[in-house]
């Protein structure tokens, strides 16, 4: 499609309500097309950006159609992003800015985008191809050469800016944290936060998603009704009233699959809060069997309209859920728990201390965006296959020792687990923690074996106290460990110390009650 033609096109939509977007042409000359017409209603001021790699709307520079509904008037713009102030500034000094052109002709004060430059005006009634195709080619000209070759890779994703961030707006995130669950969400989609209630599970799954998405309308925070027994919640269902309609759920979450299928280099997160309110298997085994085949999930038999008959798991999609374990909650299956890294929260008397001596407001909105510059990178990482990690050798030794202690139990692992342990392994180091094989399998007990452990005393003591001995140094010391006997900690006396203290809160529970569960303890 000639660009003129996609530019008509717009304005004949910007007219309607309609605020679908997947119809236009999504690259120009290598750069990526993005149009707005709103978020949830019509936006007063419709837009088209032309954005070259590396360069994003919440941090960059771009050539900007801009328009104008109360004035009717289209500006073709010297785009600046307003959420961060760009790198490279336009090689245009003396453009005039939108907010000083309509003060100078008496039209107002914009509504939106003044600190952006002007470069042309059009009267959307009177409209050239010819002058359009030409300014569109100057401007593309000036912008390639104020560019040069700076955009010859685009940013690399960095979890320590997230982790910074969050501290300025009043997160208390502990840094390894953000990395296992940075790097979990790389190594595999899907990541339970699970542990202390309110110690900022869903609060670290939204702020992380608002971080690293360019709009709120990639992100679906959805709370789980006790009262779900199947998929509709969040995938809807025919109208057995009316023949071809399609009811989508008010949750957005069909519509967040669409549009993840659509824009593939994008990150889309649909989180669900208190997760286990309800038995997962009956509400979501449609994404845990999209997510693992790829296959897409049937929506409905009717020819494609509003809502496509079928939805992908894209890998774009990232899911995280969130649960409490009390007494109105429901256990995890090995089924969910093998498909998903369980990471537990838990808060430390340092991290209380910090947070009751702040004096900052926890403002996560505020994030929005901040991280949009690596969102492709994060991606891409997600998508593709990652280089072995140097400690690939070491780690496959000490889990094949631990497949040894487990499978007389009943409790050993699958190939699934092992390699995803592995791609974690391999994300740690790609995102640049030099973390010694101790610590990886120190986390990767904690997130992807131990939480699979439940059952009676009679199965599980010696389990655990395999799993222990396994944790420690001098594995006589074991027994006196667990009875409270005996203090063991440093790197010298325990190889994996968060695993340990677990494996100890877990024993005493079964001590105590004849039954444990990795959530229950």
């Amino acid at each position: 499609m000639e660009f003129f033609e996609q530019l008509t096109r717009f304005l004949a939509q910007c007219q309607t309500e309609n605020l679908k977007t997947s119809h236009f042409a999504g690259k120009l000359e290598g750069l990526k097309v993005k149009i707005s017409f709103g978020k949830g209603n019509p936006a007063r001021v419709p837009w088209i950006a032309l954005l070259a790699p590396g360069q994003h709307i919440s941090n960059g520079i771009y050539p900007f159609y801009l328009f104008y509904k109360n004035q009717r008037l289209l500006v073709l713009a010297f785009g600046i992003s307003e959420t961060l102030s760009p790198e490279i500034p336009w090689q245009q000094p003396e453009a005039e800015t939108i907010n000083s052109y309509f003060k100078r002709h008496g039209l107002g004060r914009p509504a939106r985008y003044g600190g952006s430059f002007v470069f042309r005006v059009y009267e959307v009634d009177s409209l050239s191809k010819e002058q359009v195709e030409a300014d569109l080619q100057e401007i593309l000209g000036i912008y390639k050469a104020t560019l040069g070759g700076s955009t010859a890779a685009a940013p690399l994703f960095d979890y320590r800016a997230f982790h910074q961030n969050a501290l300025e707006n009043g997160l208390q995130i502990d840094p390894d944290l953000v990395l296992r669950f940075a790097a979990a969400l790389i190594a595999k989609p899907f990541v339970i936060l699970t542990g202390l209630s309110g110690a900022g599970k869903t609060r670290l799954a939204h702020a992380f998603a608002q971080w690293i998405c360019e709009t709120e309308d990639q992100i679906c925070l959805v709370p789980v009704g006790a009262d779900w027994t199947n998929r509709e919640p969040l995938l809807g269902f025919p109208n057995a009233l009316e023949a071809g309609q399609y009811v989508k759920p008010e949750s957005g979450v069909v519509d967040l699959l669409v549009s993840a299928e659509t824009n593939t280099d994008k990150p889309y997160f649909l989180i669900l809060d208190e997760m286990n309110l309800s038995h997962v298997e009956r509400y979501f085994a449609d994404f845990l069997s999209g997510m693992e085949s790829g296959e897409s999930i049937r929506l409905h038999n009717e020819p494609a309209g509003v809502v496509p008959p079928r939805v992908r798991v894209s890998p774009n999609l990232f899911m995280i859920g969130t649960v409490n374990i009390d007494e109105t909650t429901y256990m995890f299956s090995p089924k969910v728990l093998d498909r998903a890294s369980v990471i537990e929260f838990s808060i430390s008397k340092e991290e209380m201390q910090a947070y009751l001596l702040s004096v900052r407001k926890t403002e996560a909105g505020t994030l929005l965006a901040n991280g949009a510059n690596g969102a492709e990178a994060f991606v891409e990482m997600a998508r593709n296959s990652m280089p072995e990690s140097p400690i690939r050798a070491q780690l496959s030794d000490e889990l094949l020792a631990l497949f040894e202690i487990l499978k007389p139990a009943g409790a050993e692992f699958g190939y699934r687990s092992a390699a995803e342990i592995l791609r974690f392994a391999a994300v740690i180091s790609e995102l640049g923690a030099k973390w010694p094989v101790q610590k990886v399998m120190d986390a990767a007990l904690m997130q992807k074996l131990l939480p699979k452990i439940y059952g009676s005393r009679r199965k599980l003591e010696p389990v655990l106290k395999a799993l222990g001995r396994r944790c420690i140094a001098d594995p006589d010391l074991l027994d006196d460990y667990l009875a409270g006997k005996k203090d063991l900690s440093g790197p010298q006396a325990v190889h994996y110390p968060a695993a340990l203290e677990k494996i100890r809160r877990i024993y005493l529970n079964l001590i105590d009650h004849g039954f444990a569960s990795f959530a229950e303890a």
